[in-house]
C-alpha cells in the first residue's frame, strides 16, 4: 500500500509542475489574479450599484475602466484634466449600460492642482452620499536617457504621478475609515517592482507609490474592510506613451510605435475589476515575456537583474537609433 502511494505521488507531483508550466506559458496574470477569475466573485455582481471615482477616465486605461463600470452597473465620477474628453467618455457609458445621466457625474480634476482636492472630493460626497471604490489611475510615464533629463521633469513626474496620488488618497481616505470600508486601488506599473532603462523618473513615482500604499496598508489593519489594492501591468494597449515626458518638460515624444505587441487595455481592465471585486491586494497584469519578470524579480532576483541587463541593453540601442522603446524587445534597430 505504502509503496502505492508513493508511486502514485511521483506521478503526481511531475504532473501538477507540467501543468503549471504549461499554464505559465499561456497566462497574462499572476496565478491568485487568475484563480480569482475562474473561481472568484464576477465584478458584474460585486461592483454593480457601487460609486466609484475614477481618475484618469479621458483615455487608455481610465476610459476602458470606465466603459466596463458602467456595464457592471457601477455609479461613476470621471475624472481628468479635459472636460470635454470625459463628456465623452460618459456619453458612451450611458449608450452601452443602463446607467441614467444621474449615475455619471464627470468631475474635472487635476492633480497637480492639490489646493482642489478637498473641494473635489466633498463635491463628490454630496453628490452621491459616499465613495465605495477610489482607482488611481491619473498620471504619465517617460521615455528619456536619464544623463540627457532635465531634473524638472523628474520633480513634475512625483508632483504628478506620486504625490498628486497621495493627496487625492488623503482627502478620500478619512471618509472610508468613518464608515469602515472601501477601496484604494492605485495603478502602478511592472517598473514599480522593477527597473527600466528610458523610465527612470517613472520608475521612481511608482516604487513611490508601492512604497507608500503597501505602508498604508499595514495601518489600516483595524479596517479590515478597507482594501489597499496595487495594480501593475506591463505594456498595455493605451496612449500613456503619446503624452509621456521626454528630457525636457515641454518636448513630446519622437516615436510612437506600434501597439500590437502589448495587451488589449480590455483585458488588462477586465482582470483588475476581477482583482478589486475579489479583494486581491497585489495584481500583475501582463502577456508573456514580461510575465516572467515579475516572478524573477520576485524569486531570482539574480536571474532578473541578468535578464534586464541583456534586454535593458536592446531597449537603449534602440531608442537612440530612433525605434519606439516599448516595441524595441520586437524590433530589430536599422542599420545602414
Amino acid at each position: 500500500m505504502d509503496w502505492c502511494i508513493c508511486s502514485l505521488l511521483w506521478c503526481f507531483i511531475p504532473l501538477c509542475l507540467l501543468v503549471h508550466v504549461v499554464c505559465f506559458i499561456f497566462a497574462d496574470a499572476d496565478f491568485t489574479l487568475l484563480r480569482a477569475s475562474l473561481t472568484g466573485h464576477r465584478p458584474e455582481t460585486k461592483l454593480k450599484g457601487l460609486v466609484v471615482w475614477v481618475t484618469g477616465a479621458s483615455s487608455g486605461i481610465g476610459e476602458e475602466l470606465a466603459y466596463q463600470l458602467a456595464r457592471c452597473g457601477s455609479r461613476l465620477i470621471l475624472s481628468a484634466r479635459r472636460k470635454d474628453l470625459l463628456d465623452r467618455v460618459k456619453r458612451q457609458c450611458l449608450e452601452n449600460s443602463s446607467l441614467k445621466d444621474e449615475d455619471v457625474l464627470v468631475l474635472p480634476l487635476d492633480l497637480l492642482d492639490r489646493k482642489t482636492h478637498e473641494e473635489k472630493s466633498k463635491i463628490v460626497i454630496e453628490y452621491f452620499g459616499h465613495i465605495d471604490i477610489l482607482i488611481n489611475n491619473g498620471g504619465r510615464s517617460q521615455r528619456s536617457l536619464c544623463l540627457e533629463t532635465h531634473v524638472e521633469v523628474y520633480q513634475a513626474l512625483m508632483e504628478l504621478n506620486f504625490l498628486g496620488t497621495v493627496s487625492l488618497t488623503k482627502q478620500v481616505l478619512p471618509h472610508m475609515t468613518q464608515k469602515g470600508k472601501g477601496s484604494i486601488v492605485t495603478v502602478s506599473s511592472l517598473v514599480g517592482l522593477a527597473g527600466a532603462p528610458l523610465a527612470t523618473g517613472y520608475s521612481a513615482s511608482k516604487h513611490a507609490l508601492q512604497g507608500f500604499f503597501n505602508s498604508l496598508r499595514t495601518e489600516l489593519t483595524d479596517f479590515p474592510n478597507i482594501l489597499i489594492s496595487m495594480v501593475c501591468p506591463g505594456p498595455v494597449q493605451s496612449e500613456i506613451v503619446n503624452n509621456a515626458f521626454t528630457e525636457e518638460l515641454n518636448k513630446p515624444v519622437d516615436t510612437v510605435g506600434s501597439q500590437e505587441h502589448k495587451m488589449q487595455t480590455c483585458r488588462c481592465v477586465r482582470l483588475m475589476l476581477v482583482g478589486i471585486a475579489n479583494g486581491v491586494k497585489e495584481m500583475w497584469i501582463a502577456q508573456q515575456p514580461f510575465l516572467l519578470f515579475y516572478y524573477a524579480w520576485q524569486y531570482a532576483p539574480t536571474v532578473a537583474w541578468a535578464m534586464t541587463n541583456k534586454l535593458g541593453r536592446k531597449r537603449v540601442q534602440n531608442f537612440k537609433a530612433g525605434l519606439d522603446a516599448d516595441s524595441a524587445y520586437f524590433t530589430k534597430p536599422k542599420t545602414s
